[in-house]
């Protein structure tokens, strides 16, 4: 009996300018646990932790969406029954790549579990054809921040992994349900040259901002034209806990991916800030949850054991 267990990290993406390129993962991690029993055949699914009312347990469990798709591609599967378990403490939903860490952790031990030799670059296109995008997944797989270019219609997705100074990240998460579909929804099919130029200049600097750890630079570059004008329509109170964060301390304040949670940068001051952004909340209406999170330099982690 062979058991795999994948612990993978959070993310916040886009950052402001980098729409789709930038990724930052973040030190709260999902576990999935791969068990081939060696006897008897099927499936038997648990979830426990975040979201596992809403987590089906079944052949539409992403876990085992994602495992399939390597099982199919290596030509092999299980010896026997598949057992899958999942820990989740990624809130599904909430703009901090709980998807694109559940796809990595089932596709990585899917393929610890049949010896399917497939390396991380294949596990990333995979990933990216699940999800549709790939910077999260990239976070996930490969930790710290991460560079990202996925060609539409097709070509090979280029990433870099970029090492960051130790620091830590508000995440306030509004109890407000906004979909990934939603959030893309909410955009326009064109933008503006200058808004595109716009973009391209403050993306390149927050990159030099978040590598040298330069708040006051952070603070100017995750401005936006792309997409956070559009989102936060969706997301009550918007504003005003952004203006909260600053006022609190916080250097620079994005959507975290497609939201509906916020990210607040800060040198110091992290539990007043997240305060300030909960109570901003809770006067435009949602309650709201509050993580401080470190920057997690090492994304998946994969351990095998048998018996």
């Amino acid at each position: 009996m062979r058991t795999v267990t994948v612990s993978t990290p959070a993310s916040t993406a886009n950052l402001g300018a980098g729409f789709d390129c930038l990724a930052l993962a973040l030190d709260l991690r999902n576990e999935v646990e791969l068990t081939d029993l060696g006897v008897g055949s099927g499936l038997e699914l648990t979830a426990e932790g975040e979201g596992a009312n809403r987590v089906p347990l079944d052949s539409r469990n992403l876990i085992y969406r994602a495992a399939a798709r390597v099982f199919e591609r290596v030509g092999r599967g299980p010896a026997g029954r598949l057992r899958v378990r999942a820990v989740n403490r990624i809130p599904l939903g909430s703009g901090m790549g709980s998807s694109a860490a559940t796809v990595v952790g089932g596709l990585l031990a899917a393929n610890a579990l049949v010896d399917g030799g497939l390396g991380r670059e294949a596990i990333l296109e995979m990933a990216h054809a699940l999800e549709g995008h790939p910077d999260n997944a990239a976070a996930a797989l490969y930790g710290g921040l991460m560079l990202v270019s996925a060609p539409h219609g097709g070509g090979p997705v280029r990433v870099r992994a970029l090492a960051v100074p130790p620091m830590q990240v508000v995440i306030v998460l509004p109890e407000v349900r906004l979909s990934t579909a939603e959030a893309r929804a909410a955009l326009p099919t064109q933008v503006p040259l200058a808004d595109a130029v716009f973009n391209l200049g403050h993306a390149l600097f927050t990159v030099q901002a978040l590598t040298s750890g330069d708040a006051e630079l952070l603070g100017w570059a995750l401005d936006d034209r792309l997409h956070q004008p559009y989102r936060q329509k969706l997301i009550p109170g918007y504003a005003a806990v952004a203006a909260a964060a600053r006022q609190a301390g916080a250097a620079a304040v994005a959507l975290s991916g497609a939201g509906p949670s916020l990210a607040a940068f800060a040198p110091a001051g992290h539990a007043a800030i997240a305060a300030a952004m909960q109570a901003a909340f809770a006067a435009a209406g949602p309650a709201a949850r509050a993580f401080v999170l470190a920057v997690d330099p090492h994304g998946a982690r994969v351990a095998v054991t048998e018996a």
